[in-house]
């Protein structure tokens, strides 16, 4: 009998502990994670970091992924949550001619001061709206919804200054080693993505950490 009952009290505990998890995801370990170089990210061969004493973030992203879309409020939490003097940065690639015209607009609202006012706008127009934004004029159509004249925005497109800022980006893809939209580089030294990070949230603990890991090393210099 003693025994029969000793079974039953099992059983009954095992169903509890079963109903408990039931449609539940299973309770997060304690502790952060370990990121490892290789697997979470990786130390690029030629590093280029900023001057001496900085450390600066930067996405290298398209208007036309949708995926950097998806990542921007996360881009925007990881500018919140940098530290004071680290620098948070944009920089478009152009995986194929297509890109270009966005490449060029990105620089030209830069230019222009108007950058905070239509990054996120630009990518609800392409990706939420689906606006048929190609060409310059289609993008400086866009931009004097914002105060910006046309003929400026197109002239400011084309100008040397972009040309220089399309040619360093090209230039920085290479080193950064880019294959894909968006990328976090951290210092020009570490390389990140979402995927490598185990997500979108995740990536933003990871490129705090290796802020954090380089403002650690500066200070042993």
């Amino acid at each position: 009998m003693l025994k029969r009952l000793m079974f039953l009290f099992a059983g009954l505990l095992a169903a509890s502990a079963s109903g408990a998890n039931d449609g539940k995801a299973a309770a997060p370990t304690a502790g952060k994670t370990e990121w490892k170089e290789g697997q979470h990210y990786i130390v690029l061969a030629k590093p280029t970091p900023p001057a001496a004493g900085k450390v600066e973030v930067t996405e290298v992203f398209s208007y036309a992924c949708s995926h950097c879309a998806h990542f921007q409020p996360y881009a925007d939490q990881l500018k919140s949550k940098l530290p004071k003097g680290v620098t948070f940065s944009y920089m478009p690639v152009v995986f194929n001619p297509s890109w270009e015209p966005m490449a060029r607009s990105f620089y030209a609202a830069q230019s222009l001061g108007v950058l905070d006012k239509t990054h996120q706008a630009m990518f609800d127009a392409l990706h939420r709206d689906h606006k048929p934004l190609r060409t310059i004029e289609d993008f400086a159509g866009f931009y004097a919804g914002f105060g910006v004249d046309p003929k400026n925005f197109i002239s400011t497109a084309q100008s040397f200054v972009v040309e220089g800022n399309l040619t360093q980006g090209r230039e920085r893809a290479l080193a950064y080693q880019i294959e894909s939209t968006p990328t976090l580089i951290v210092n020009g030294k570490y390389r990140l993505d979402s995927a490598s990070a185990g997500g979108q949230p995740q990536a933003v603990e990871l490129a705090l950490w290796l802020v954090d890991k380089e403002l650690a090393a500066g200070k042993k210099k």
